[in-house]
């Protein structure tokens, strides 16, 4: 496909993360239509410089790449199987990227309606923090035939800085929902060390950077741990979101037999702090339930409101497995 200016990208929902996708795309000077159910958050977009499509299957007609970043499967499909639909306007040699984390068998069931009308389906998650989608130095997985990765890598590199092929169809599913399983636990663990910390006289402060320079650090503690002290809790990650991603790893895990012990524990967890607090709740007020129990507030000075990525903007690359 040569040179990125051949490349006409279609983008297809512009929430937490999708616009700050679609944002990489148009600050790189790639060619993009845009459609949001909602007109208004298209705005921005549109002055710089991105096309409107007035229904998926206009931009699958007018598009070499059509991206879907939507907030679950259902949506997905429904962008995709509508009378004016994603699938109605594919044709051969064309690419689909479903940029939403879902469900594997449901990426399959698409990919199947997507090569029949001899295009090419990719699922692409992202990972690594709504802040990193802002700059394009997010991961992304990518699970689909190498020669179609290889047709989509000078998209991905805009998109993202670290991009892993994943395997075919279905893999980056698997392993998206997987590393938002770990990110999970490792959000319970923290929110329980921070309030214990804090029960037994510790200074906050002190307590993050204890476990910032030791090993009980990770990517959660360095953005999350920051937006719970601050008192914003905002990560841009709601409690719905979590146990659908959860949901997804325990279904996973079920499928193939394996007795998990830690998963049902966290699913029951945020089960009730979405019943506390409401399912648009941000994610890392999990910890309000300790808080409450314990009649503190996990509160200091210094820290930020949100995330953001200090890192420069880089070309991004493949990452390679050892060999």
């Amino acid at each position: 496909m040569g040179k990125m200016e051949m490349h006409s990208v279609g983008f297809i929902g512009l929430g937490n993360v999708g616009g700050k996708l679609a944002g990489s795309l148009l600050r790189n000077k790639c060619d993009v239509m845009i459609r949001d159910l909602d007109r208004d958050v298209a705005a921005p977009f549109l002055q710089a410089g991105a096309k409107w499509a007035d229904s998926p299957k206009a931009m699958a007609e007018a598009c070499d790449i059509i991206i879907t970043c939507l907030p679950s499967p259902a949506a997905s499909a429904a962008v995709m199987e509508a009378d004016d639909g994603v699938l109605a306007g594919l044709s051969a040699g064309k690419i689909w990227a479903e940029m939403s984390t879902t469900d594997a068998a449901e990426v399959a069931r698409l990919g199947a309606l997507v090569e029949a009308k001899g295009a090419s389906p990719v699922d692409c998650p992202v990972s690594g923090g709504c802040h990193r989608a802002a700059t394009g130095n997010i991961a992304i997985f990518v699970g689909c035939d190498r020669p179609v990765f290889e047709r989509l890598l000078p998209v991905l590199t805009i998109l993202g800085r670290r991009v892993l092929h994943t395997g075919p169809l279905g893999t980056a599913s698997v392993l998206k929902v997987m590393t938002n399983y770990l990110a999970t636990a490792n959000l319970i663990t923290l929110c329980e060390a921070l309030v214990t910390s804090k029960m037994a006289g510790m200074d906050l402060k002190t307590t993050y950077e204890a476990i910032r320079i030791s090993s009980g650090n990770s990517f959660v503690h360095e953005t999350e741990s920051q937006v719970i002290l601050n008192g914003s809790r905002n990560i841009n990650f709601t409690m719905d979101l979590v146990l659908k991603d959860i949901g997804l790893f325990q279904s996973i895990a079920e499928q193939h037999n394996v007795p998990l012990e830690v998963s049902p524990l966290l699913i029951k967890i945020f089960e009730d702090g979405r019943a506390r607090f409401g399912p648009r709740e941000w994610s890392p007020n999990i910890i309000k339930r300790l808080e409450e129990a314990c009649n503190t507030e996990i509160l200091a000075a210094g820290f930020p409101a949100e995330m953001t990525d200090d890192e420069p903007e880089e070309p991004g690359y493949e990452v390679i497995p050892k060999s």
